[in-house]
């Protein structure tokens, strides 16, 4: 299972909640960052692709779609979290002027009404993955695409990381966590937050074998 960040927004540039907004879309850079991120990734035979509806999770989506002849499933249960009031806020100014933002910030398993904790969020983030992991048709590389709260808290879960803690985990834009799950067994978190390069998955090239080496090969082969 791989778990995507979407690409940068002038919004992470500018350190602004976005929540549920919608219209809150990739910046030039994001782009380019999901580019590399497809090429680093065309080596993987990914099988499915689902993708939170939010149009930065969607664009990210699309542009690792491409190629690949795959639909992009939307699931509302991979939203960003539902931060309320604070949505569109700039983060250093809420943390000037609202105490109830700093105390959140502390600890986000408790939050004012109409604000997702984080336990909560990591209850619906888990639901919808593991209901599309028991899908028949989902295949053994499939791609959930969303935001940095939601992969933090989904990793924790298969981590065994308390929720309250998920937000010390680094999660950048358009990088990729991977999660190797098996029948049976516990999942084995494979990486965390990796930010690739084109060529990063794929096999070294091995030198073809000197003459001399391969006659030596055989000669050893047949005695």
């Amino acid at each position: 299972m791989l778990i995507i960040r979407h690409g940068q927004t002038t919004w992470n540039v500018e350190h602004r909640l976005p929540g549920q907004l919608p219209g809150v879309t990739l910046s030039d850079t994001g782009r380019q960052q999901v580019a590399r991120l497809a090429e680093a990734l065309s080596v993987l035979p990914i099988s499915a692709i689902i993708s939170s509806p939010l149009e930065r999770a969607m664009q990210t989506a699309e542009i690792i779609a491409d190629g690949r002849n795959l639909p992009i499933e939307q699931e509302p249960g991979l939203m960003d979290t539902d931060v309320g009031r604070w949505a569109g806020q700039v983060i250093e100014e809420l943390s000037k002027s609202d105490p109830a933002w700093k105390e959140y910030v502390r600890n986000p398993t408790v939050a004012p009404e109409g604000i997702e904790t984080f336990p909560q969020v990591q209850q619906r983030v888990v639901a919808a993955v593991e209901r599309w992991l028991a899908k028949d048709d989902i295949g053994s590389y499939p791609v959930f695409v969303a935001h940095a709260d939601v992969v933090k808290l989904l990793l924790a879960h298969y981590t065994g990381l308390e929720a309250g803690r998920a937000g010390t985990l680094m999660i950048d834009n358009a990088s990729v966590s991977l999660v190797e799950m098996e029948k049976e067994q516990h999942p084995h978190v494979v990486s965390i937050g990796w930010s690739p390069h084109p060529g990063w998955l794929k096999p070294p090239q091995l030198e073809a074998p000197k003459s001399a080496d391969i006659t030596q090969e055989v000669g050893e082969q047949k005695t």
